[in-house]
This record gives structure tokens, C-alpha cells and sequence, in this order.
């Protein structure tokens, strides 16, 4: 059962909310293979393991904007509650009280998945100091070839518009 679940299958289920990368009851529910509502059943029975640098509950506000950035398919889907976002030690507390073999592969795979997402930000944010250094050092032949990999590592706007076919 090892690496069940892909890596990338996990890294579209991360968001980013109020500055924090975090998985959405929903999704996790979905990656453990159980129903949402078992899941929260699960927390609420155990709530003292989750602290509010644990887990969070969406505004309406962050749902409304989830729902036009299509993160969240309907109002419907969120089964007439806020969703929980649960930040990486959040996911790391649910492995004690979901015991499921399948709970704890999928687990371990969110685990490396937000290893993997920090190291690659600590890796980006290394590159823009060693090119800020290059910057100063060289003169100004080279401004436009930082300018061009400065524009490169900003951080991509996320966009409402939907990318595809659209049906008739």
C-alpha cells in the first residue's frame, strides 16, 4: 500500500488560507477514503487535539471565495457546514484518531507532500537571495536578465477564469 496515494494528487488538495497552506476536511475525507461527516465526527470527539494552529474553520466570507475560485464545486458540497482547513500538524494529529491502515499511508503521504512544498519555497526564497547578491555585483548590461528572472519568480496571481472546454 505503500505511496498510495500520489504526491500530486495531494499538492492540488494544499491551499493556501490566510498566509497558511492547509487541506480541506473535504479533501482529506476524500484521501482517507471516508465520508466528510465521519471525519468531523472524529475531530469533534477528539477537539482538545485540535487547537486553533491545528485546524480552522472557514469564514463564509473564505467559503464564497473558495466557491468562485471553483476550490469548492457548490454550496451544496459543503453539506450545510463552514469546512475545516487542517494546517500540517493538524494532519499529523488526525493519523491519532483516524487508525485506519489506508488513514495512515495517506497520511505519511501528506506529510513528504508539505516537507516537499517547504523546502521547495526555502529552495525559491535561497535563489532570490543568491540573485539579488548577483545583481548588485554585476553592472547594469545585465539589468534587463534580472529584471526578466526577478518577473519569473514572483509569485503566480491565482485566477477566477476557468481554463477549458466549455459544454453547450
Amino acid at each position: 500500500m505503500k505511496g498510495i496515494v500520489p504526491q500530486e494528487r495531494i499538492e492540488r488538495k494544499i491551499i493556501n488560507l490566510r498566509g497558511i497552506n492547509v487541506i480541506l476536511d473535504r479533501d482529506i475525507a476524500e484521501l482517507y477514503g471516508v465520508k466528510s461527516i465521519a471525519l468531523r465526527q472524529q475531530v469533534k470527539r477528539n477537539i482538545e487535539r485540535f487547537p486553533d494552529d491545528f485546524m480552522l474553520q472557514l469564514t463564509p466570507e473564505e467559503a464564497d471565495l473558495l466557491l468562485s475560485q471553483n476550490v469548492i464545486p457548490s454550496k451544496r458540497s459543503l453539506g450545510g457546514h463552514l469546512p475545516y482547513a487542517f494546517t500540517e500538524q493538524g494532519v499529523a494529529m488526525l493519523s491519532g484518531v483516524l487508525k485506519s491502515k489506508m488513514a495512515i499511508y495517506v497520511n505519511i503521504q501528506i506529510m513528504r507532500t508539505f516537507t516537499k512544498l517547504r523546502q521547495i519555497l526555502t529552495t525559491h526564497r535561497d535563489l532570490k537571495a543568491i540573485i539579488d547578491k548577483m545583481e548588485k555585483k554585476y553592472d547594469k548590461q545585465f539589468k534587463i536578465v534580472f529584471e526578466v528572472i526577478n518577473k519569473l519568480l514572483e509569485p503566480v496571481e491565482s485566477s477566477s477564469v476557468r481554463i477549458g472546454f466549455k459544454k453547450d
